[in-house]
């Protein structure tokens, strides 16, 4: 049976899906916030099932849903869809919100005395077999996560908690897989540290040196220069599938990436044949940066209105819509570039004609 396991973006989530990780092989992750970006995974992840289907119509699928609450529509909706490709789905959460929901799905299993990773623990280990040492992480999962101030392993929880939410170096939108390869990382490296005394303090102080391990390869450097070479090797072996082009130029595409003038300028000078550099966010600006190919400042005023220097240009995209997938993101921005360079190519034979 293959396993598609969508789960949370904290460190809930991401525990359930390290948990599963232990007791299967045939497993592919997604991780999702609420409301709508729930129906896109659940989407990306129907595809795979079809495509998969096409190659093998023999092949059983199960989507798991971990530390997510469903409505009703979609539960419905999810279980009909399923139901026609012959795959199951199983729901494993502690929001109480999801109660009217899990009184109606079997499938939909809902306790609030102990968090999604704990739930997801005891489901797989009566199947299989107790595991001590992710049983003891589970413990610092459920204690920080339900907020059981009293437990041993509160406080070191909550440096758990924060090391998921403070690991932005790797976008979980572009590189969802990196992403979420780094987020199992810092956990497993973090579960290192218990046991110690003052085991919290210690894995707190220790948090930066276990991120940069990570990213070194050959030399010690900062970690903004570590990242830089992380997420520029990244696009340059992925290349295809960021290019855009802006009349006869070549560009990369980036969503917030973070740290744009590092990466964009670090990318250009390994990637020479590339032209431009674009970095979209979620707060609609856009960056530009170039190496001396391009007047992004130029570039930036045909776009956007935007402005700035030769190599290092922005500006507000203002009908920009924020999504969860970067393809429906690069559509965007090469629909902006087609409509502009055409108004453009239009005004220039005006005045030919003039």
């Amino acid at each position: 049976m293959k396993i598609y396991h969508l789960s949370h973006t904290d460190l809930d989530g991401y525990s359930a899906q390290i948990v599963t990780k232990n007791y299967f092989d045939d497993i592919l992750f997604f991780n999702s916030n609420y409301g709508r970006e729930i129906d896109e995974k659940f989407d990306e992840i129907l595809l795979l099932i079809e495509k998969n289907k096409n190659i093998n119509p023999s092949q059983k699928n199960l989507v798991l849903i971990t530390d997510l609450n469903l409505n009703l529509l979609q539960c419905e909706n999810f279980e009909n869809r399923l139901k026609a490709l012959d795959s199951k789905i199983l729901l494993l959460d502690h929001h109480q919100s999801g109660l009217e929901c899990a009184k109606k799905f079997p499938w939909y299993f809902l306790d609030s005395s102990r968090c999604a990773t704990l739930i997801t623990y005891d489901f797989f280990s009566e199947i299989f077999q107790d595991d001590n040492e992710l049983k003891e992480y589970v413990k610092i999962v459920n204690s920080v996560d339900i907020w059981l101030k009293d437990e041993l392993w509160f406080e070191f929880g909550k440096v758990c908690m924060g090391i998921v939410s403070s690991a932005k170096e790797i976008n979980n939108v572009i590189f969802s897989d990196e992403s979420r390869e780094y987020i199992f990382y810092l956990l497993s490296q973090a579960l290192k540290f218990w046991g110690q005394e003052d085991a919290h303090i210690k894995l707190d102080m220790e948090i930066h040196s276990i991120k940069k391990r990570f990213f070194m390869k050959d030399s010690d450097d900062t970690l903004s220069n570590l990242v830089s070479k992380y997420i520029v090797k990244q696009l340059s072996d992925n290349r295809e599938r960021f290019e855009i082009s802006y009349f006869d130029k070549k560009g990369i595409l980036t969503y917030n990436i973070g740290n744009t003038s590092v990466i964009g300028n670090d990318f250009l000078v390994q990637n020479s044949d590339i032209d431009f550099f674009i970095d979209v966010t979620s707060r609609k600006t856009m960056s530009f940066r170039a190496n001396g190919n391009i007047d992004v400042s130029l570039m930036a005023k045909n776009l956007i209105s935007g402005g700035g220097h030769k190599n290092a240009s922005g500006g507000l995209f203002n009908s920009f819509k924020d999504a969860y997938s970067y393809d429906k993101i690069k559509s965007q921005i090469i629909e902006l570039i087609s409509k502009k360079t055409q108004k453009i190519e239009k005004e220039a034979d005006n005045e030919i004609a003039k």
